[in-house]
């Protein structure tokens, strides 16, 4: 790949001004390569059928003859009708462009055009879309590319077609030949001209399929070289725990692990008794016992001799992570502290200098974990719950404080926001997909605001029986006056409808010793119905709540649903979901639906992914991981493990890639480390 040449600006391609580069630049198309990778999202099938055989409301295309002079007709402010009759053999069509009043042009008696659009059988009409270019309907399958309002379709197009006409001839391959042949795909040229110019619909999934491919490869040999560079200095202390300490530990236990939590305690072993640093991700559902299995990680550790840090992101989730950890390690002789932003002065002095001294064998806390005065004697193991809400600055600035310590990262959330880490390798994955024994699944139901009679009712029931109720209403970043007022509102009604309870508000505004109170309130028993924004934390128990009453549902995601009905049901007793919302949008009953159908937080997350698409999941906010433009990790999971598995063999065979077939796989992926590096 003649690096000079493919590598160059946009502004390279004639009548591309700097104006026009900046526009591309918003599409993340900066060079020449961009552009003839930059793939369309779907394809209008032109195919032109005998009007007999158009199906009512069929996108379909004409070719006629132009039969009468073009009408045009304004009615309101940009608003018009451009109308004209078009004759295909026998018949005529009307034809009806809306709000394009510039193709009256385009349009002479006599004169033969395609024309593409949407069939009306009853009227014998077109409404029109576009005219179709010869070059187009030669084809039979025009193009469609994610646009917005700087760069137009047409524009696009045709720098596109100039690209490929001066400098396909210049593409080689990334994917190595002996790859290819293994999975019968295609080469670099045949995937860029058959996926802005195919034939058939038939060549649009050979293309594509070779196009996916080749993208998840790319971004494999990324991690794949990340991770070989990190393991060359990842030699990590073998931990030599003591089996028959840990045997304590299990007999004190008031009850049985369940089989998943058993395997990921033996897998995470398993980790410990290496030489190297353990990455291990532990996915469990909301409730499903990570800190049970986190408890035996930190005694192997201290067993072995090491100390241990559990960072979580809030103050209040740390102080119930210390009381449940602190009641089952120190019988067995372990000395457990507890540092957040509000430890006093005397007892932070106190628990540095435990630290150091190594009388401290295991600290929970929050971001007050990272700062300078903190000092370990031999930190052996960092467990980071709920690490998406970390960044990585962090999770590194604690990893830092022992010499390359295990790690063991915890999530609730399920593969959306993880699954970069699930299916991208630098992490090994243990998975709790069963809730523990004695557990009763939540009993969810959707009911429409119509319906509020019987969430009454329910709502009564479950306070006169002694239990407490959370009514959860949305929030959306953008307007946080009008989510607060939704709130108040809210807690105004439901003061009025249950004068004998108390009822109690909070919202994300309040400040955060306020905060802590009202929540040290409710897990007391002293709230009966405490209405909250969607800022309740995660992962706090309060075993006497068991209903949640989640208003608007529809307006959030559904992890995020799922996130906040697994605040309940923490107890041995009944608990109950009830999602209140009048969805207008099909998606939006569909989503209603699953919820309340499933609790399987890893089915819901898989829903989730399919029905938002992964974009809003892996944009640059959530994860800090590229967008895929012709993948798409759920529905080409298979593409994407196998693109692994050939990465990491290739990276194991050719560290440094300097075998003379991988020289533009090296070309591009540097180039992808400066585009990287640009965004």
């Amino acid at each position: 790949m003649n690096e000079n040449a493919l590598f160059a600006p946009v502004t390279d391609i004639k009548g591309v001004g700097t104006k026009t580069a900046a526009n591309l630049g918003s599409l993340g198309i900066y060079s020449i390569y961009d552009l003839l990778f930059y793939f369309p999202f779907r394809y209008d099938e032109l195919q032109t059928l005998p009007l007999d055989q158009i199906m009512d409301g069929q996108k379909v295309l004409l070719k006629g003859i132009v039969a009468t002079e073009p009408f045009l007709s304004r009615f309101g402010y940009k608003k018009s009708r451009l109308s004209f009759k078009l004759r295909i053999d026998h018949d005529i069509v009307m034809v009806n462009f809306f709000n394009q009043p510039w193709l009256k042009n385009k349009v002479e008696i006599g004169k033969e055009v395609a024309v593409y659009g949407k069939y009306n059988v009853a009227r014998q009409s077109l409404s029109a879309f576009k005219f179709v270019a010869e070059k187009e309907n030669d084809s039979g399958m025009a193009p469609i590319y994610p646009v917005n309002k700087h760069v137009r379709q047409k524009k696009l197009v045709d720098l596109i077609n100039l690209a490929i006409d001066n400098f396909l001839d210049q593409v080689e391959n990334v994917v190595p030949k002996r790859i290819r042949q293994k999975y019968r795909l295609l080469s670099d040229q045949e995937i860029i001209q058959k996926m802005h110019h195919p034939k058939n619909g038939n060549e649009v999934q050979l293309a594509k399929r070779s196009a996916i491919f080749r993208e998840f490869f790319i971004f494999q040999m990324q991690l794949a070289l990340l991770t070989s560079q990190s393991n060359e200095h990842n030699t990590g202390e073998a931990k030599k725990y003591d089996l028959k300490a840990i045997a304590k530990l299990t007999a004190s236990l008031p009850f049985e692990l369940s089989a998943d939590q058993k395997q990921a305690v033996n897998e995470i072993y398993a980790d410990l008794f290496q030489k190297r640093q353990m990455r291990r991700l532990l996915q469990g559902d909301v409730g499903s016992g990570k800190t049970v299995v986190a408890v035996y990680a930190i005694f192997a550790a201290i067993t072995a001799g090491y100390q241990a840090a559990l960072m979580v992101p809030t103050e209040i989730l740390a102080t119930q992570h210390f009381n449940k950890i602190d009641q089952l390690l120190r019988p067995l002789g372990v000395r457990v502290a507890l540092l957040t932003g509000n430890t006093k002065t005397l007892e932070r002095r106190e628990i540095y200098r435990e630290l150091t001294d190594g009388t401290i064998n295991v600290v929970i806390g929050t971001h007050a974990l990272i700062q300078k005065n903190v000092i370990f004697k031999n930190l052996g193991l960092v467990i980071i719950d709920e690490q998406h809400r970390f960044g990585v600055g962090q999770r590194q600035a604690l990893i830092n404080k022992g010499e390359c310590p295990d790690i063991l990262a915890m999530t609730a959330t399920p593969i959306p926001r993880t699954l970069a880490l699930t299916v991208y390798g630098e992490m090994s994955v243990s998975e709790i997909r069963h809730l523990p024994a004695g557990r009763k699944p939540i009993i969810s139901s959707w009911q429409t605001s119509s319906q509020m009679d019987s969430v009454y009712r329910l709502m009564r029931e479950q306070l006169a029986a002694g239990f407490q109720i959370y009514a959860v209403t949305p929030l959306i970043s953008e307007s946080e006056t009008l989510d607060l007022k939704n709130a108040e509102e809210l807690h105004q009604k439901l003061s009025h409808d249950f004068p004998d309870q108390n009822v109690v508000l909070l919202h994300g505004q309040m400040p955060g010793p306020k905060k802590n109170k009202i929540m040290a309130d409710f897990v007391a028993g002293e709230i009966d119905i405490l209405v909250t924004t969607s800022v309740i934390e995660v992962g706090v128990d309060v075993a006497n709540a068991n209903m949640m009453v989640i208003y608007n549902a529809d307006r959030f995601g559904l992890s995020q649903l799922h996130q906040l009905r697994g605040r309940i049901g923490r107890g041995q007793t009944q608990s109950y979901c009830v999602f209140v919302a009048d969805p207008k949008t099909d998606s939006g009953k569909a989503r209603m639906k699953i919820i309340a159908s499933t609790n399987d937080g890893f089915k819901l997350a898989e829903e989730d992914l399919k029905m938002r698409g992964e974009g809003d999941l892996f944009g640059k906010a959530q994860s800090g991981l590229p967008e895929f433009r012709v993948g798409n990790v759920v529905n080409n999971y298979q593409t994407l493990v196998v693109a692994q598995k050939e990465a990491k063999a290739l990276v194991q065979a050719d560290p440094k890639l300097t075998a003379a077939d991988h020289q533009t796989l090296k070309e591009i992926l540097h180039y992808k480390d400066l585009e990287q590096n640009r965004v």
